[in-house]
């Protein structure tokens, strides 16, 4: 479990491919200076993954057939910078949002509206996942904890702050690009039990009806 918020932006160091996986090697310096363990979660570019071989520069991480079918972490090459988040601790501050680490889906840069430092982004919607998006709701895009700014009936928009800009991959990536998106936890059993039983399951699940 994450929270969304970026501690630290590694380098790929090494991609090494095998029959149907590959495994990642991940240069990384953890600014509290404590070194994961082996076995430990860590989020690459808002993807859970198991630290193998950790040490003092980083880390290594393998990447199953699923993994490689369902993110964009297949595409990284040596150089290109990921961010990591390492997995909740019991007693944390929670200052983002419940990040399961499973990537939904990958989505598409569409616009970037720069206003000064700050920076609006339109990004593509797949049908499947419009309905765990929602204005003022919570998403994670390549891991990093953002809240939706706007919806349309194909894309949605999120605000980015120059700390955010900074401190990510985020502040490089321009229109075009694709990112992880993974949705809401929350919003997602709510679209489950909308499609299973309609606005009725929404309203029980939330005592509607009864005061």
């Amino acid at each position: 479990m994450f929270t969304g918020l970026i501690e630290t932006v590694g380098t790929v160091d090494s991609v090494n491919r095998s029959a149907g996986g590959a495994r990642l090697g991940i240069s990384a310096i953890w600014p509290d200076g404590e070194l994961p363990r082996p076995g430990n979660s860590i989020a690459v570019n808002g993807a859970c993954l198991t630290a193998v071989d950790p040490t003092a520069s980083g880390f290594a991480a393998d990447l199953s057939p699923e993994t490689l079918k369902r993110t964009l972490l297949g595409q990284l090459g040596i150089g290109h910078p990921v961010n990591l988040e390492r997995a909740l601790k019991l007693g944390d501050r929670l200052g983002g949002h419940i990040v399961q680490g499973h990537v939904d889906t990958s989505v598409q840069l569409l616009a970037v509206r720069p206003a000064g430092e700050f920076q609006t982004w339109r990004l593509s919607l797949p049908a499947e996942h419009a309905r765990e998006v929602a204005m003022k709701g919570s998403v994670a895009l390549d891991g990093v904890s953002l809240t939706v700014a706007g919806v349309g009936a194909d894309w949605f928009e999120v605000a980015l702050i120059p700390a955010t800009l900074e401190a990510t991959t985020l502040g490089s990536l321009r229109q075009g690009a694709r990112l992880h998106l993974e949705t809401d936890v929350l919003a997602k059993y709510v679209a489950q039990r909308m499609g299973d039983g309609g606005t009725s399951a929404i309203e029980e699940m939330f005592g509607g009806g009864n005061a």
